[in-house]
């Protein structure tokens, strides 16, 4: 089975990885305090791509998110090495840190404007704060917590402080250290403070308030907001364990989203949903781990082993969604089987001279405006995730080459944002399990 894939829409499918920045949305949800602090409705909030705001090609984005992806994904096998026991040199925990998109809030009484990097591999929220002993240059002013009216560190013995992979106290506040591997770590004291987001105020979320910062990639944003599955993270604060995103592959008139708390499955109407289950990992207790339990390409399901994608026992390999990587990274095994799938449905010449980043890629027919791709379907459990040509085959029609946006890996494999373009992804905590539905972005 094939797809056609248009050549006159390379632009469209490059923009999950460019992502361009729109003004934030006006929200019309309003937000309601109960008697336990329970965000009974929600927000939604404009994501805006890291390189969104730089003079690049199409192919330039690519390539830095390809390479920032494999920056990621060494942190992640770093982190796996660490868990199974492999690794004597990896002391401190690791978790992903960076990311590939942007969300805007604001911080304190009066509020301070910020943009911060979304990361759905970690939890601790953070930002630098005065006075700084070591900080990366940031667009927009430090936050200074002296100069704010809601600004209250936590103690030695509050859950968020006791819920820190590593902590000390110093004055009976808490001081934290929170390591993301590469040298790249934040440290500073734990605080509350009012987060303003979009229209939406939430008191009391807790959050790190960093003197002490190192490492590459965060002067993308002041800071970042962790949406993992811990207790520090923005969901498990806002006590409505829910949020979806669209990622959009539109033109730049489009958007994309993010929504947090009970409208983040509101849109559930748009059409199909498929679920899948959720699967923990006591080890990695933040990602989100799903069962992939096969793959199909044109007609054939692969024969590739079922434990290829299996969670070890001591917390390796398995499968995680994660909005911060871009292209999808399969375990070496599988990924080799798939490419051959690839190499024999495809029918066109392998490219072995363009220096795309990408792993496989094929040279394009002379004057050609359309290409004939194989289907592609990813098997979860309980859901069989049918994608668009566009979300797994990137065409730039100027190098005369079309890429399968997917590489390989080794202790771990992830579905990658390219793949989820285009859908409405809805992580649900309390119900543990996480959903697609196909749409177009502009339609949420």
């Amino acid at each position: 089975m094939a797809l056609l894939y248009s050549l006159c829409c390379v632009s469209f499918s490059l923009l999950v990885i460019v992502a361009l920045y729109v003004s934030p949305v006006v929200s019309t949800s309003r937000r309601v305090l109960g008697d336990y602090g329970k965000l009974e409705n929600g927000f939604r909030i404009t994501l805006k791509h890291v390189d969104s705001s730089k003079n690049l090609t199409k192919w330039e984005r690519i390539q830095r998110g390809i390479k920032r992806g494999n920056h990621r994904l060494q942190r992640l096998n770093a982190m796996v090495l660490a868990a199974s026991g492999d690794s004597a040199e990896v002391q401190a925990p690791i978790v992903a840190g960076n990311g590939e998109f942007l969300m805007d809030l604001s911080i304190g009484t009066p509020p301070n404007s910020y943009s911060a990097i979304l990361d759905t591999g970690s939890d601790l929220i953070w930002t630098q704060c005065k006075p700084c002993t070591q900080c990366f240059d940031q667009s927009t002013p430090i936050f200074d917590p002296q100069k704010s009216s809601t600004f209250t560190k936590l103690s030695c013995s509050s859950d968020l402080c006791e819920a820190l992979p590593q902590s000390t106290c110093s004055d009976g506040s808490c001081e934290y250290l929170y390591t993301y591997g590469d040298y790249s770590s934040t440290q500073g004291v734990m605080a509350t403070e009012t987060f303003k987001f979009d229209s939406v105020s939430v008191p009391n979320i807790g959050f790190g308030c960093g003197e002490d910062n190192e490492g590459d990639g965060f002067s993308q944003g002041a800071g970042l907001v962790g949406l993992g599955r811990g207790p520090l993270s923005l969901v498990s604060q806002l006590k409505e364990p829910k949020f979806s995103y669209c990622l959009t592959a539109m033109d730049e008139t489009q958007k994309s989203l993010l929504l947090m708390g009970s409208i983040a499955s509101a849109n559930e109407s748009l059409g199909e949903m498929r679920t899948t289950p959720l699967i923990r990992n006591p080890s990695q207790p933040s990602f989100y781990y799903l069962s992939l339990q096969g793959i199909t390409v044109g007609s054939t399901r692969l024969p590739i082993k079922e434990s290829t994608f299996a969670l070890e026992d001591n917390g390796s390999g398995g499968v995680i969604i994660d909005s911060g990587t871009t292209i999808t990274y399969l375990e070496q095994a599988a990924f080799s089987v798939l490419k051959k799938a690839f190499i024999l449905e495809m029918k066109l010449p392998v490219d072995t001279l363009s220096s795309t980043g990408l792993d496989l890629c094929f040279t394009l027919p002379s004057g050609s405006t359309q290409v004939e791709v194989p289907k592609l379907v990813f098997h979860f459990d309980g859901a069989d995730l049918d994608l668009p040509a566009e979300n797994y085959m990137i065409a730039d029609s100027s190098s005369g080459v079309i890429c399968l946006a997917m590489g390989g890996s080794s202790g771990m494999s992830i579905f990658g944002n390219v793949q989820q373009q285009n859908m409405l992804v809805v992580h649900d905590l309390e119900k543990e399990t996480v959903s697609f539905i196909e749409t177009q972005c502009q339609n949420i």
